[in-house]
């Protein structure tokens, strides 16, 4: 099967924020319509890490609305400085590098330490690193106020790899933990989120990457099959800017991408790791 691969970083460096996305979005339809499916069916999360406020705003004009982070205080930030630009331009709708959307959705893609857990939660739409039963139950009770139609959305991190530097619950033990945080009157749980292992040549990606991804996908409709989080279990989370279309191919339809858009820190984006950077 032939693979599109990630340009060299010195050539995305010289383009534009908006040629970087629209090569991402080429490249998520392309790995899409290689496994039988749309590229709306894919949800692009931009990893700002590494980005500017002015290229936030940017990605905003272009459309995007998915916007992910590692660490929690980045994220509040970065929010509380895109709703103000978000406020002052719904005034301005037809601005002339075009109109921003309404709102956008925030994705906490690193580790989350359980006593950030109450600055985080009114800010997320969907945490992807829930690895324990106690983080869920620390997310269960700050999210006690939330209206019962509306609970606190998850995704349960698995260690398919077993590397001992990335976080995430063994294998083995996922379908316990979504069955417990599926209990949870506060939380829905809406899939699975996992990482690979960096590869740095094609012969890695497909030597290494592709297994990992491919067993995550297994377990994932394993447990999907048994319909938890009242049908709602239906997110997989894998794939970075080196290896997100084999994620795609091997059945991701959430996809984190930070350096392919942004053109620097490549291969950082949702690390995982226990610090959450």
């Amino acid at each position: 099967m032939e693979i599109a691969t990630a340009p060299p970083e010195s050539s995305r460096a010289d383009e534009s924020l908006a040629a970087r996305l629209a090569g991402v979005r080429s490249r998520i339809g392309a790995a899409a319509r290689r496994s039988g499916r749309r590229a709306e069916e894919i949800v692009l999360v931009a990893v700002t890490k590494f980005a500017t406020i002015d290229q936030i705003r940017e990605l905003l004009h272009l459309g995007q609305v998915d916007l992910g982070e590692n660490r929690v205080q980045v994220l509040l930030q970065h929010a509380a400085q895109v709703e103000e630009f978000l406020g002052r331009n719904q005034d301005l709708p037809g601005a002339a590098r075009g109109p921003v959307p309404s709102m956008v959705r925030w994705h906490l893609i690193g580790s989350l330490q359980r006593n950030k857990v109450r600055k985080l939660i009114d800010q997320v739409r969907l945490i992807h690193t829930v690895d324990s039963l106690k983080l869920a139950e620390e997310l269960q009770a700050a999210a006690s106020g939330r209206p019962v139609e509306s609970p606190l959305e998850v995704l349960v991190q698995v260690n398919v790899s077993g590397e001992r530097q990335k976080a995430g619950v063994a294998p083995a033990a996922a379908r316990h933990l979504v069955e417990q945080i599926d209990s949870m009157l506060n939380l829905r749980v809406r899939g699975l989120m996992c990482m690979a292992p960096l590869a740095r040549t094609d012969a890695e990606l497909e030597s290494i990457v592709r297994p990992v991804f491919r067993r995550a996908s297994e377990l994932f409709e394993d447990i999907r099959a048994r319909a938890p989080g009242e049908g709602r279990f239906n997110l997989l989370s894998m794939g970075m800017s080196g290896d997100f279309d084999i994620a795609i191919e091997c059945g991701a339809n959430v996809v984190r991408v930070g350096s392919a858009i942004f053109g620097t820190g490549d291969g950082v984006e949702g690390t995982g790791a226990a610090t959450g950077q």
